[in-house]
């Protein structure tokens, strides 16, 4: 009896020093910065083709996996979501419309959230990476993927996405009236610059 009592203790003991010894591999950046710009175009022409604008990141981190950058978790305020390149009354009609249930709902979801599942290189000698993850937005999540730069040093992280193209459609951003709504591009352009440390 004792000699099994022993024997469960030492596996037990095996068990918490290799899981220490895990979870000591595990780190984690904050982010410091960060800047999030999306573009919106029409598709008939008109006085303004395009509009512009950011979205602020609530909080954010990077996860590394011994030394490894491996991951991220980040929360984005949709209640920021702003137009920058108009100004005065028809940037404030915009942003709010962009708002509304027409498009984003954000009383409803005041908060979008990205989770990296994978980093992989790449041999494009300016985005060095290939980033993979879901993204939910407005309640809907979806898997999507995009080129971005990233350089590392210990925890420190610098990170800058190309330009990546989301479909509004896939998260029912779009207008009550489906007339209207012609008149827009399914297309959203992003790109996501950050820092962690």
């Amino acid at each position: 009896m004792r000699k099994l009592f022993l024997l469960t203790l030492m596996l037990f003991s095996v068990l918490v020093l290799a899981q220490k010894r895990k979870s000591k591999g595990v780190q984690i950046s904050k982010v410091q910065t960060s800047d999030i710009r999306w573009w919106g175009y029409k598709v008939v022409k008109s006085e303004a083709t395009t509009h512009s604008g950011f979205v602020k990141l609530k909080s954010g981190k990077f996860i590394f996996e011994d030394k490894l950058l491996t991951g991220g978790e980040f929360v984005l305020d949709m209640r920021s979501l702003a137009n920058t390149d108009l100004t005065g009354e028809d940037q404030e009609k915009l942003t709010n419309h962009l708002k509304s249930s027409d498009f984003f709902d954000v009383k409803k979801h005041p908060t979008a959230k990205f989770i990296i599942t994978k980093i992989l290189p790449s041999k494009n000698t300016e985005y060095n990476y290939l980033v993979y993850g879901n993204l939910t937005l407005k309640g809907t999540r979806k898997t999507i993927s995009f080129p971005a730069k990233i350089r590392t040093n210990d925890r420190f992280v610098e990170f800058e996405s190309a330009k990546f193209s989301l479909n509004r459609q896939d998260y029912k951003a779009f207008y009550k009236s489906s007339i209207r709504d012609y008149l827009i591009k399914d297309q959203i352009d992003v790109q996501i610059k950050l820092t962690a440390n």
